[in-house]
């Protein structure tokens, strides 16, 4: 494969891995706006700043791993065990994955600004009785860059598995990144139906720091990594759909089956 083919490839993989694993962002958002009862007319707001200062803190992530693997090439191995970890946690507890950061974030903003109960329409921040004071608005919004750190931690070293060019990883990152406001909005309510969506984006990271692990001794095909990511997720989906089906066909229905037969004895009765 060409220079160019490569360049592709990588930048392709890095795009599917940070869009999977940014399915987690989606949820842990629901979750965010649902503590800090914002409405949906200004979740717009607080998701476009987020994603901004995401894209700046992804870049400073990425600068810093970059560079340390380039100069130490003992951080591979290290980065693949962090991922390693990282998905057996995902795998096996998902109730509270990405917000154990949210009592500490406020906490940290309280150290700045006293945050108020209710909001303000669209406001951060506004002045009371010659005071700054904070809405839940800014609340929300520090902790959804929070938890993007927490997750850049796992996304990041994922992504420089597969390449090591700095302008790639940060263009897959990036246009990842810009696309989770609209993924929001599709699939905030969708945790239920994929079921084994979560078990899919544990096994990427445990794929992929296995890869990092061993790829100073030997170097996996990109086009292999991207079809096995690309399998996972596949069947992930495919066993969700499955498990919703069992569980409609094995549902009571309304009304039960005996109810029409049931009706139309009573209506012959009385005839």
């Amino acid at each position: 494969m060409g220079g160019g083919g490569q360049a592709f490839s990588e930048y392709l993989s890095g795009y599917v891995i940070e869009k999977s694993l940014s399915i987690d962002n989606v949820f842990v958002w629901a979750i965010i706006f649902s503590t800090f009862a914002i409405p949906l007319r200004y979740q717009h707001r607080v998701l476009f700043w987020g994603i901004f200062g995401a894209l700046t803190l992804r870049a400073a992530f990425i600068l810093g791993g970059s560079a340390l693997i380039t100069r130490f090439w003992w951080m591979l191995p290290v980065f693949g065990l962090v991922l390693l970890v990282s998905g057996v946690k995902v795998i096996r507890h998902r109730d509270d994955e990405g917000t154990q950061g949210h009592d500490r974030a406020v906490k940290l903003l309280r150290r700045f600004l006293p945050v108020r109960e209710t909001l303000s329409g669209q406001r951060f921040v506004l002045r009371e009785h010659g005071k700054w004071i904070a809405t839940p608005l800014l609340a929300a919004l520090v902790v959804v860059e929070v938890t993007d750190v927490v997750f850049a931690i796992d996304s990041v070293p994922a992504i420089l598995a597969v390449s090591r060019e700095p302008f790639l990883v940060f263009a897959s990152n990036a246009f990842a990144i810009l696309g989770l406001r609209a993924m929001y909005f599709l699939l905030g309510d969708a945790r239920e139906r994929f079921h084994y969506l979560s078990h899919a984006l544990g096994a990427i990271l445990v794929f992929v720091g296995v890869k990092m692990g061993v790829s100073h001794w030997y170097h996996m095909p990109t086009a292999v990594s991207l079809a096995v990511i690309l399998g996972i997720l596949a069947a992930a989906i495919a066993f969700s759909v499955r498990k919703q089906r069992l569980t409609a066909s094995l549902s009571p229905s309304a009304p039960p089956a005996g109810g029409s037969s049931g009706s139309r004895s009573a209506s012959e009765s009385d005839r």
